[in-house]
């Protein structure tokens, strides 16, 4: 998995072209609606439209990870290298929409199309004013992370059905250099820092092209992932959470690299997410495998909860940053229609 809240809040947003947003010079106290959206466009077109280079750690729930990456921005084309420093190695080239995951000890690379996965921040672009109704802003002063001087950013929900974020974002930039993912009780369930980063770089597109191009020697796996609608696969799911909108619904096959070669593909999965503009839920629906799936679960990894479980003879997972409840409240608004 890619780091993240960061790679959620930032790299994600920065698989879209973004709408440049101005955000008024920061106050202590509450920001009005407007300045909630303007202020979150203005880290999202930092993370699209900035080359940087930099190392960020991500701990959380007893883990640390971090890993290497950069970004560059010419013209209408965006390009991405995260490389894992701890742990096994693997390497994410992105070139827009085309992402290579690679693994230099298995000689496996995984090719994907991820505009049908990464648009739902699209939410913030897309006229959606309505973060302001689930989140109120807090300017909090200024603070340095990594050496720069950020703006300091609470992100409070107005309900209990989502968390609460801890910006701190570029003063010359607008780049997100840390996010904290803030519980129910105040609490920081996960953080995610740059530890060091250079914003201005010159770029080097080329480098991320040239590098997704050398796949010799290696195990070149393309999941298929289909558009297709809830209803179509026989499925519904109930309005639940408030504020969070259906943004894409496909089938897709799961990547399972420990298994062998022929059968390295499982049957398809029906994927659906949600989101409320700025946090996200994922809704997994698969035929019931005994042998693959034992025992109903739910874990939390710093700030992501999974929920697992058997629906006759079918198997939901649901997995967010968002509290349990709201993760529950999916799968029980989760019915099949047809056979």
């Amino acid at each position: 998995m890619l780091p993240h809240p960061l790679a959620t809040l930032a790299f994600a947003f920065a698989a879209i072209a973004g709408v440049p947003a101005a955000a008024a010079e920061p106050q202590s106290g509450a920001a009005p609606p407007n300045e909630v959206r303007a202020w979150l466009l203005r880290i999202h077109d930092a993370a699209s439209r900035r080359n940087f280079q930099g190392t960020f750690v991500v701990s959380g729930g007893g883990s640390v990870a971090s890993a290497r990456i950069s970004h560059f921005h010419d013209g209408p084309n965006q390009y991405e290298r995260i490389e894992s420093l701890d742990g096994r190695q693997r390497k994410v080239f992105r070139y827009n929409d085309v992402v290579h995951t690679v693994w230099p000890a298995s000689h496996v690379a995984m090719i994907e199309q991820r505009g049908l996965l990464s648009s739902f921040p699209a939410l913030l672009q897309a006229g959606d004013d309505g973060l302001a109704e689930w989140y109120e802003l807090q300017l909090e002063g200024v603070d340095r992370v990594a050496g720069h001087e950020a703006d300091m950013l609470a992100v409070r929900p107005r309900d209990n059905v989502r968390y609460g974020y801890r910006l701190w974002a570029d003063r010359a930039s607008g780049l997100l250099l840390r996010a904290d993912v803030i519980g129910e009780h105040g609490e920081a369930l996960e953080t995610s820092a740059f530890s060091d980063v250079s914003i201005g770089v010159r770029p080097q597109p080329d480098s991320i092209v040239q590098a997704m191009r050398r796949l010799d020697g290696y195990r070149v796996v393309k999941p298929v992932l289909t558009p297709t609608r809830l209803d179509a696969e026989g499925w519904t799911l109930r309005p639940t959470a408030p504020g969070f909108k259906l943004v894409s619904c496909i089938s897709r096959q799961m990547e399972a690299l420990g298994e062998p070669v022929a059968d390295a593909l499982s049957p398809p999965v029906v994927q659906t997410i949600y989101s409320d503009g700025l946090t996200y839920v994922s809704v997994f629906i698969e035929r019931y495998r005994a042998e693959r799936h034992t025992h109903p679960m739910l874990a939390s990894l710093g700030a992501t909860q999974t929920l697992s479980q058997r629906q006759g003879d079918w198997w939901v997972t649901v997995v967010g940053d968002t509290p349990p409840a709201t993760l529950k409240s999916f799968a029980a608004a989760l019915e099949r229609k047809k056979p």
